[in-house]
């Protein structure tokens, strides 16, 4: 992922951009914190993924930029054979203790999203949920998800969106922390058209539905206090600020939240929209 955010809407990739210098700051972002405490949250998009990919029992998934394993554990649950791959080791030890707990079969192994160290054609199904979407070399990471996939297999994603409620909070974060020049906003992944221009030559059917995840916390600044604990990129962001600028980067996040926020007492409940999409290769 992005330390903060990428410009919203940017498709095309300047040949001056360093992509393993921007690599290397999102791998620092990510294994900063501890994304599980925020990755557990968001379950339920992993098992509504594998119902709408149609998961049958035996069949061999990939789940990649797997973080703390939603879809890894959602696809084991429906007896398939499950590989969880992330590039940051704590996360897939986290991973691995939550499936040890439930006793379900997953094998856990560390790979980079962009070089896949499987054999072309390995599985029948290859998911992520807000994780392949950060990657700096977008044509790269689809590429390699087409590469390890069957022919006639399927690819299930799930996208925050630039419009939802974590595509604003991308943005919110741009204006404190500018990404470098250059890098590709990750919520392009959550548009047709990026993706259709990514995916669409090796597709029979490239399907997508809006969809929404309530962020649920005690209250704005609860969840604001959790993202800047535990959540790299915003962890990252406070951390390069004055304190001047931490507490204007606090309002605003406060002030998006309000904007959003359809809970009825100090709660928050913050639908975030994201894309579903379930692509069929040829």
């Amino acid at each position: 992922m992005v330390t903060a955010a990428a410009a919203i809407g940017q498709n095309q990739q300047p040949p001056g951009i360093n992509l393993k210098e921007l690599k290397a700051r999102q791998h620092g972002a990510w294994s900063s914190g501890d994304y599980a405490v925020v990755g557990t949250t968001l379950q339920i998009v992993g098992e509504q993924l594998c119902e709408s990919l149609d998961l049958r029992a035996g069949q061999h998934v990939l789940d990649v930029a797997a973080g703390n394993g939603n879809v890894s554990l959602a696809a084991a649950r429906r007896w398939c054979d499950v590989v969880s791959t992330d590039y940051v080791p704590s996360l897939l030890e986290r991973g691995r203790m939550r499936a040890t707990a439930e006793a379900l079969p997953v094998r856990f192994q560390e790979a980079d999203a962009e070089a896949l160290p499987f054999e072309a054609g390995t599985f029948d199904v290859v998911v992520s949920t807000f994780g392949v979407m950060f990657t700096p070399n977008h044509e790269q990471a689809a590429s390699e998800l087409l590469r390890v996939l069957k022919p006639g297999g399927k690819i299930g994603l799930a996208n925050w969106t630039p419009q939802g409620f974590i595509g604003q909070v991308f943005k919110t974060l741009g204006k404190y922390l500018p990404p470098p020049a250059g890098a590709k906003s990750p919520a392009l992944w959550g548009t047709p058209q990026h993706l259709g221009q990514l995916f669409g030559a090796a597709a029979a059917s490239i399907k997508t539905e809006a969809r929404h995840f309530v962020f649920r916390y005690r209250s704005p600044e609860h969840f604001v206090d959790i993202f800047k604990a535990y959540y790299g990129p915003m962890l990252k962001a406070f951390a390069a600020l004055d304190t001047a600028g931490q507490q204007s980067l606090r309002r605003d996040l406060i002030a998006l939240i309000a904007s959003m926020n359809r809970g009825t007492d100090a709660s928050m409940a913050v639908p975030s929209e994201y894309l579903e999409i379930i692509i069929a290769k040829r």
